[in-house]
């Protein structure tokens, strides 16, 4: 078995057998601790944006260029339209914590109030459970408000002339 020591700070007596950095190696050591894993941003932001989905009163994610461009893309095949996930939603994530910075839609009529605190909730639940990262923030801001009679996909008129 490999102890791997490793000094941190001002002392100059490591602990044996304690890492401040990676922990023990070898085949006595805990599996957790033989390797390191490291979160992509692009995880945690499509984490972050399914959470902020399911919130009931939320429309969509993403301000209105954002969303206007992505429904042109999704139209186009091989336009790469598994982006809609992370649509609206920007990240920045360190060895421990993530911030997160949403751009959201809410329905008419709903508690805007409400919503932003479930949204908070959800996200930072599911990416502290999913991840092990501390959500230190999620920044929200709403772009919109979506009418009952505005249609998602405004349909062009069937045309005038046949």
């Amino acid at each position: 078995m490999t102890d791997n020591i490793t000094s941190v700070g001002g002392g100059s007596r490591p602990e044996a057998g304690v890492s401040a950095l990676k922990g023990r190696t070898g085949a006595g050591a805990p599996a957790e601790t033989r390797g390191k894993t490291t979160i992509a941003d692009g995880v945690v932001a499509k984490i972050a944006g399914m959470a902020a989905r399911e919130v009931p009163g939320i429309h969509s994610l993403g301000a209105g260029m954002a969303r206007a461009f992505g429904a042109m893309r999704e139209r186009v095949p091989g336009g790469g339209g598994g982006g809609g996930v992370t649509r609206g939603v920007k990240v920045e994530v360190g060895e421990r914590q993530a911030a997160v910075d949403l751009d959201v839609v809410v329905e008419y009529g709903v508690s805007i109030v409400d919503v932003a605190g479930d949204v908070r909730t959800n996200v930072i639940g599911a990416v502290e459970r999913m991840t092990g990262l501390e959500v230190v923030e999620v920044n929200i801001a709403v772009d919109d408000v979506h009418l009952p009679d505005e249609d998602d996909e405004a349909e062009p008129d069937e045309g005038r002339v046949r």
